[in-house]
């Protein structure tokens, strides 16, 4: 994405905004923002329980979360956005929890498609979805046709998900387009890239995490490279606009070197 892609956003996008969230905006470059976000959604089991509520309370109001996440990031040009929703470690929890999980996020689809449709999103899963309940492979399946001529930002929700698994399948598949023979050449990084599930998407700029776990928990292992990392304490029910302003504003404090060092300071003019 070019900057001047981002110079066509006015904070007036974004719709009524708070005095703290105008505050953020007037500080934020619109010129340098992220292309792709990639967000842990953690917390909401926790936050429920803070309220003395049943964690599926929690995954409810996490679903409120990420809707204004997603219009927000939409409105701001953002190019990419990808959540971690369901991880292939999460068949572990208990049934109920998982039964309640799996019918959120059929409800889910359907209920976001008029958000999806109205800011022109085109939606995507990453992960097994074989796996799947049969009901929610072909609501996933019919959700991502029926966005899939929007030109707008691209939502992907890792849904059992593992990073490790897409790096497995990446060589799997390699290892079919090559029927099974020994490859002429080594395997490069750019071929491992071609067959991740997010091929045709550029890699993270910024990671955020909230709950203030200081791990990646197997979430876009090889994509996140270089990202910039947000951690915050705040619970993901409670992530609101300005949080996601913040991040946006810390990611925009960092020096990107991917690397390399940075330059000697220009010597002052005498």
């Amino acid at each position: 994405m070019s900057p001047s892609r981002h110079h066509l956003v006015a904070p007036e996008t974004l719709g009524p905004v708070t005095a703290e969230e105008a505050r953020l905006l007037e500080t934020l470059d619109l010129s340098r923002l992220p292309r792709h976000i990639a967000v842990i959604m953690d917390g909401n089991g926790r936050w429920a329980q803070k309220r003395h509520l049943p964690r599926v309370a929690g995954h409810r109001y996490g679903t409120r979360t990420a809707r204004v996440a997603i219009e927000t990031c939409a409105r701001l040009n953002i190019e990419a956005l990808t959540l971690y929703a369901f991880s292939v470690e999460n068949w572990r929890r208990p049934k109920t929890e998982i039964e309640f999980l799996v019918q959120l996020l059929r409800e889910y689809i359907r209920k976001e498609m008029p958000l999806l449709q109205r800011n022109n999103i085109r939606l995507r899963f990453l992960g097994r979805p074989d796996e799947l309940p049969e009901a929610v492979q072909r609501e996933t399946r019919e959700a991502t046709a029926a966005t899939a001529k929007n030109t707008g930002m691209v939502l992907s929700i890792a849904v059992n998900y593992g990073g490790r698994a897409e790096i497995v399948d990446a060589m799997n598949a390699i290892l079919a387009t090559r029927n099974g023979h020994p490859p002429p050449n080594a395997i490069t990084e750019d071929d491992l890239s071609r067959h991740l599930y997010t091929a045709d998407l550029p890699d993270p700029d910024l990671l955020i995490r909230t709950s203030g776990e200081m791990r990646i928990s197997n979430f876009l292992l090889w994509q996140i490279a270089y990202a910039e990392i947000f951690v915050t304490e705040t619970l993901w029910p409670d992530f609101n606009r300005a949080c996601l302003l913040e991040s946006l504003l810390d990611y925009q404090k960092r020096e990107r070197r991917y690397g390399a060092i940075s330059p000697p300071a220009a010597t002052a003019a005498r």
